[in-house]
């Protein structure tokens, strides 16, 4: 009994004056669930991160605390659209996700799911402000590592996957620990029919840092939106033989059927998290998109070493940051409001291409 109480008192702290509802209401319905990662600081009226435009423009104008999670929770009520801000990191997005696919005052059974965040580009697919949907999640910290001064003279690369016998071993032991997720390609494909025509604007400043990279043709066009595949990593890597591994590691796990276009941490730990609540019956992991927009390269351009063009970076901010943001912003609502505009209908069934 007093671990039932104590429950309960826990249940109730969470809900806490932002979240209450008329007795016998219920949990609120969601429709949709925006997925951001990171905010620079407030949630409006400064330099924007993530979740700044979605809270604003939506707008997610309704609080609920939530001291279970990385950042509160906003709703719009009227519309049915949820965001959140998991954290970085794929323990962050794990647990943030998980946290509020168990919270009592949602009922997440029929929402779709969009990550919509930053991340690196392979200059070989895409340029700097250009959005990627994601069939395949790829994990790229669950492996085996040597040094890359230790490893025997025939490997590419001194990571490759656990309980395997190197880089090339096809005949490895498997125990589905979360290394790939594939999405539900009718509803990528539709999502990406919807939205690949779409003119993304141009700016002098990703016209500009994109120049440099004479090697690479397509990551000098302007930005667009493309299919391509997700890997989530911890450590944030850089450079050209890292994105060669990338691209293998990602071929590797889909057995050929994915390609490596975008690089950020969390969304297999977003999946992971919703692939459990799935079989607990709170969510549909067949509803889930994964949009991801270009605000860097993975490499850098000819003549430059990727320790210094990745400090360069880092100290004056990614060139393809606020187009990155801003059409994760603008690709990602067109999606959302028109599953809004039919609800009746993709409440019950997920559209597909």
């Amino acid at each position: 009994m007093m671990k039932f109480a104590l429950l309960t008192l826990f249940i109730a702290a969470l809900a806490g004056p932002a979240a209450a509802e008329e007795p016998g209401t219920g949990p609120i319905p969601v429709k949709v669930v925006v997925v951001t990662m990171f905010e620079t600081d407030a949630d409006t009226g400064d330099k924007a991160g993530e979740f700044q435009r979605w809270y604003e423009r939506v707008p997610l104008d309704t609080r609920f605390a939530a001291p279970h999670m990385h950042h509160d929770i906003h709703m719009n009520l009227e519309s049915g659209v949820l965001g959140i801000v998991t954290g970085m990191g794929t323990a962050n997005a794990a647990a943030s996700v998980m946290a509020l696919g168990l919270d009592p005052r949602f009922d997440l059974s029929r929402a779709y799911w969009l990550v919509a965040g930053i991340s690196g580009f392979d200059p070989a697919d895409a340029s700097l402000g250009s959005v990627a949907w994601a069939e395949w999640l790829v994990d790229g910290d669950l492996a085996h590592e040597i040094d890359a001064r230790e490893i025997p003279e025939n490997w590419r690369h001194g990571y490759f996957p656990l309980f395997s016998q190197g880089p090339n071993d096809t005949a490895r032991k498997s125990y589905n620990l979360g290394e790939v997720f594939r999405l539900n390609t009718g509803l990528v494909n539709w999502a990406y029919a919807l939205t690949k025509d779409m003119q993304l604007p141009d700016h002098p400043t990703l016209k500009e840092a994109r120049a440099p990279y004479v090697d690479y043709p397509v990551g000098q066009q302007p930005p667009r939106v493309i299919k391509g595949d997700q890997l989530a990593a911890m450590t944030f890597w850089h450079g050209e033989k890292l994105n060669d591994w990338a691209n293998e590691w990602v071929k590797y796990w889909t057995d050929g059927q994915g390609e490596f276009v975008s690089s950020a941490m969390e969304d297999t730990g977003t999946f992971q998290s919703l692939t459990y609540l799935h079989a607990a019956g709170k969510v549909d992991k067949n509803r889930v998109m994964v949009l991801r927009t270009a605000s860097n390269f993975t490499l850098p351009p000819p003549g430059k070493s990727a320790a210094a063009y990745l400090l360069e970076e880092q100290h004056d901010s990614y060139a393809g940051l606020d187009a990155a943001l801003e059409n994760a912003y603008q690709v990602g609502r067109k999606v959302i409001d028109a599953l809004l505009a039919d609800w009746e209908q993709h409440a019950v069934t997920i559209p597909s291409r």
